[in-house]
């Protein structure tokens, strides 16, 4: 019997794989997102190296070393910053991260990255990725509560993608989210 069951789940695999797409893009809860957001950046940061919001979005090596996840899980369309009302309980669960970590963190900040795939104009893709940025923002704070003073955002177009290619990849149609405050003046 458990051969039948694992032989039908790698023919669906085959026969159609939107299915395995769409497991890969399971939404981490808060509980995940908080874990992530709430360790301690990889090295730490002496308080003459803090730089203000404009200096940290600038600096590519900072920022790697802050805590982060990437949520794929909102399913950005192709060339579209929407957040669909389908994709509101994965972005609840990011806003409940957010809210619990800034209540047990006096003074958290957060940095929502957009990011794009490769296709179209490095100019169409950093003006998307803004966009991508700002559209979670908004739906977290007019949906879900989060104060937009702990919320930050930054788009970096096709500049760091997770699959290094120049087609069409959902993965790097992502957002990702850092704790910033250790970082800040």
């Amino acid at each position: 019997m458990k051969r039948r069951l694992f032989l039908a789940g790698v023919a669906a695999t085959v026969l159609f794989p939107g299915l395995a797409l769409a497991q890969s893009r399971n939404a981490p809860s808060s509980d995940q997102i908080m874990r992530q957001l709430d360790r301690a950046p990889r090295r730490r940061v002496r308080p003459e190296e803090r730089v203000t919001i404009q200096e940290l979005r600038r600096r590519p090596e900072l920022r790697r070393i802050a805590p982060s996840i990437d949520i794929q899980a909102i399913n950005f369309e192709f060339g579209s910053a929407e957040i669909p009302r389908s994709e509101y309980r994965k972005v609840y669960e990011i806003a409940e991260a957010l809210k619990r970590l800034s209540r047990r963190r006096r003074g958290a900040r957060f940095l929502i990255e957009g990011h794009t795939d490769a296709v179209g104009s490095r100019e169409s893709n950093q003006i998307l990725s803004e966009r991508r940025a700002e559209s979670l923002k908004r739906v977290l704070v007019r949906e879900f509560g989060v104060s937009p003073r702990i919320l930050e955002t930054a788009g970096y177009g096709e500049d760091f993608l997770l699959v290094n290619t120049p087609y069409e990849d959902w993965r790097n149609r992502r957002v990702t989210i850092r704790r910033i405050d250790e970082f800040l003046r």
